[in-house]
Order: C-alpha cells, then sequence, then structure tokens
C-alpha cells in the first residue's frame, strides 16, 4: 500500500513525539532516583532496618549526633555508610567524618584513638564523646542511650543482707544484670546500711531479695529515702510473713505479700515451654502499661510469691497501684511447701489463681525544701514477688531481660529510652535436627550420586544403540 506524504509526515511525527517522551521519562526517572530513594527490607525481622526502638531514640535525641571514623580502607568505608545512612534516613544531623590516622594526627589525639585495629569509631552528642567497637544497631544506639544519660543516673543495690551479688558469677547472682545495665550507661553501687547512708544523688534503690533481716537503724535509712521521693525496685523472694524487717514497707505501700510459693497446674502450657517444674510460672499476657507495652514474648518466674492490696477501697500514702502482670487461672499459692502430690486447698490457706507477681505504684510527690509553686514530681516503685527472673540463670529466659531493662529504665522516669536490644537475625543460622542431618547426608552421598549414574549410564546407552 502506497502512503501519501501527509501520513508518511504523519507517523514520522509520531516516531519522534514517542522518542522524544521516552527520553523525557528517562530523564525523569534519573531525577526521581537521583533525589529520592526508597528501598525494601526483605531479609527475615527486618535486620537491614533500624528497629522501631531506635527510630524511637533517635526522634527524642534532638541534638546533632557525629562519628569520627579513623580508617583508611575502602571496603570498611562502604560498610560505614551503609550503617549511618540508616540512621541519616531518621535524623538528618546524623553525620559521620572519615579520618586518616596518619594525617588526621590532632584530632586523633583529642579523640584518644590507639590504632591496635584497621578501624577506629567515635562518637559525639551534646558535647560528650564515648569510644564504640563497632558500628552495629545495638552499639550505636547503646551508646547514645549513655551519653544522653551519663549524668545523675546512679543505681544503689542493698547489700549485707543475702541480696543478689552484682559481681559474683554464680547462678543466683546478679553479675549479668549489672554488664547490662553498665552497658546502658547507668552507674552502679553496692552499700551496707550499716556502713553506710543511701546517696543523696541515688536515682534508684534496689532491694533484691535479703534473707535476713534489716535492723531499725537500717530500716529508719530506708524510710526516710522513700519520704524524699526515692524510686524503689523491691524484689521479695517467697520468705517469711515479717518480710525481714520490710513488713513495714509493704503496709505502707498498701500491699500485702502473700504466704506461699505459686504453682502452676498448666500441663499443656508447661510442656509446650518445656517447663518441668511446677513453681516456675510462665507469664504469656501483660496489663497495659508502659514496662510491658512492647513485650511479646513470654517471661519465667521461678518461686513467685502473690501481690495483693492492702484494700481495694482506699488509696494508701497517696499511692496509685497498677498490677503489670499475674499468673493463670489453673494456679495457686500453696502454703505447704512443693511436692509432687500438692493439691489446691483453701482450707490450709492456698489461694487461687490468678495471682498478681507484680505491681507499678507511683505518687506525686513534692519536695519538702520547694517551694508551692514548684512542680510535683513524680515517685515511683515497682514489687515484684520473685527475684530469680534477673538472676544469672534466668535473665536470657524468655524476655527477662527486656522486661528488667524496661523496669529500670521506667523507675527512673526514661519512659522514651524503655529499651534498645539487638534483634536476633533468624535467616543467618540453619538449625537442623539428627533427622533432618541424616536425610540430608543420605541425599547428597547416596540418593545424588545413584540418580547422577543412572543418568550418565541411560545417556550411555541411548547414543550407544543409535
Amino acid at each position: 500500500m502506497k502512503l501519501s506524504a501527509q501520513t508518511r509526515f504523519q507517523l514520522t511525527l509520531q516516531k519522534f513525539i514517542f522518542l522524544f517522551l521516552f527520553m523525557a521519562s528517562l530523564g525523569m526517572l534519573a531525577w526521581i532516583s537521583h533525589h529520592y530513594s526508597y528501598q525494601f527490607d526483605l531479609t527475615a525481622n527486618q535486620r537491614h532496618s533500624l528497629s522501631p526502638n531506635s527510630v524511637d531514640l533517635l526522634q527524642v535525641l534532638d541534638k546533632r549526633i557525629t562519628i569520627n571514623a579513623y580508617t583508611t580502607d575502602d571496603v570498611t568505608k562502604k560498610a560505614v555508610d551503609e550503617i549511618i545512612r540508616r540512621y541519616h534516613q531518621i535524623k538528618s544531623d546524623f553525620d559521620v567524618r572519615y579520618l586518616n590516622p596518619d594525617i588526621d594526627i590532632e584530632q586523633a589525639q583529642i579523640d584518644g584513638i590507639v590504632m591496635n585495629k584497621p578501624f577506629a569509631f567515635v562518637i559525639y552528642y551534646n558535647g560528650r564523646m564515648e569510644h564504640i567497637d563497632s558500628l552495629s544497631e545495638q552499639a550505636i544506639s547503646n551508646a547514645l542511650l549513655r551519653l544522653n544519660r551519663r549524668d545523675n543516673q546512679l543505681l544503689v543495690f542493698l547489700s549485707g543482707h543475702g541480696e543478689r551479688d552484682l559481681i559474683a558469677t554464680d547462678n543466683r547472682s546478679y553479675s549479668k544484670l549489672g554488664q547490662q545495665l553498665i552497658g546502658k550507661g547507668f552507674n552502679l553501687q553496692t552499700i551496707n546500711l550499716l556502713e553506710n547512708k543511701i546517696p543523696e544523688q541515688t536515682k534508684l534503690l534496689v532491694i533484691a531479695a535479703p534473707n535476713h533481716p534489716y535492723l531499725e537503724g537500717e530500716l529508719d535509712k530506708l524510710n526516710q529515702y522513700i519520704s524524699r521521693g526515692g524510686n524503689l525496685l523491691w524484689l521479695a523472694d517467697p520468705s517469711t510473713d515479717d518480710l525481714f524487717g520490710l513488713k513495714s514497707l509493704a503496709t505502707s505501700l498498701g500491699l500485702q505479700l502473700q504466704s506461699g510459693v505459686i504453682v502452676d497446674n498448666n500441663t499443656d502450657l508447661r510442656k509446650t515451654l518445656n517447663i518441668q517444674h511446677p513453681a516456675i510460672i510462665p507469664v504469656t499476657e501483660y496489663f497495659p502499661h508502659i514496662i510491658t507495652n512492647t513485650l511479646r514474648y513470654n517471661t519465667l518466674f521461678p518461686l513467685s510469691r502473690g501481690i495483693s492490696p492492702l484494700s481495694n477501697e482506699n488509696t494508701i500514702n497517696d499511692w496509685q497501684t497498677e498490677a503489670l502482670f499475674s499468673s493463670f487461672g489453673k494456679s495457686w499459692s500453696e502454703t505447704n511447701g512443693i511436692s509432687e502430690e500438692m493439691v489446691f486447698d483453701s482450707n490450709a490457706g492456698d489461694i487461687a489463681g490468678p495471682i498478681t507477681i507484680a505491681v507499678a505504684l507511683h505518687r506525686k510527690h513534692t519536695p519538702g525544701n520547694a517551694d508551692q509553686s514548684s512542680l510535683s514530681a513524680s515517685q515511683r516503685i515497682v514489687v515484684i514477688g520473685d527475684s530469680d527472673f534477673l538472676s544469672n540463670t534466668y535473665l536470657g529466659a524468655g524476655a527477662n531481660l527486656t522486661l528488667g531493662l524496661n523496669i529500670f529504665n521506667w523507675l527512673i522516669g526514661d519512659d522514651d529510652f524503655i529499651s534498645v536490644d539487638v534483634r536476633p537475625s533468624p535467616d543467618t543460622r540453619l538449625v537442623l535436627n539428627d533427622t533432618q542431618l541424616m536425610l540430608i547426608g543420605f541425599g547428597f552421598f547416596l540418593v545424588l550420586p545413584i540418580i547422577l549414574l543412572a543418568t550418565g549410564f541411560s545417556i550411555w546407552y541411548k547414543r550407544k544403540n543409535r
């Protein structure tokens, strides 16, 4: 078919218009890709993206963050750019400076750099600095936590009456917890009330399961601390009814710590969680509270006691009390000791579940030396009927560590820094049982060679008989 001149002109014009639009589209895509970026993290647990806790932390920090990276290796610089990019997307004033330790000698001396590795990192925030060993999310976020709370974060643990030890490494002690707290920027101190007063700068006092009574003079120091508005974490294991002299403290808080040990008769749940002992109480559901809102996993509480209010009608000393979690309905508080023949017996004093294990208390407190126009401060106390859940043995069970750190953060008033934890990456490690390993070995070393030999023989036989 012969085309007219007008038709050829129109076709040619359409080609040029198409070419122009195509080139314009490419240019627009290039401009958009240069000015805007969007990435998809398809890894399990989103390990190439910042965790929500780190994002929340960056949104709270209102000052510039700078990392001095001492390295001359291009591979290291590329890795640094990758991790810093995640932070920079959330906080625009999060910067990195690449320095050469052989050239930038003066700055290296200021930062106290000793190049015993191919790289060294120093992070600056709010006029403070800290060395970090790596640029992992956990290292950076925890360093920022420490820099932000460097001052006046003294946690005091009582000692001298059989309380949990912060230094010893036995199963009962709190050495692993102490390492975690120091890593989060807390300053720890242990005192004996017989020898010392509670320091004025104490942010939080911890009573971790004494097994010998406090003397009257020690109780006076403790009561003075509480009356001044001090925050308290009280971990009380099942013990005698007088609570080693602390029964008056419980009464002043409007609480009654029940006798007996909580046992759980939910055999299906215990079997699922591989719990053998009936006195190890699993908690899978939590009451709404800022301490528990971030918990998404179960916690374990060995040898716990119940906590109940003295009165359901009256508020004691203005304390507002909220339960944090409790045992299941099939549990009860056993008063006759742990044995294989345990049965619930209300006539013997057993208390039916669910039983509250932990409570959080708060009240408005105005220091005595403040004038009437001063704003009231919030005084906070947490009482838990178990101390084993933070011990070296059980700290890594379930979400015990996360719960413990949340409690400490809430008690000192750092509601915005409830926790910044490293997230596990489930797709970086393949765990196989013995049966799976046997099947894989059988397939690779027997089945696959037989298939290859049979295929080769089949091909040879067909070619031979052509």
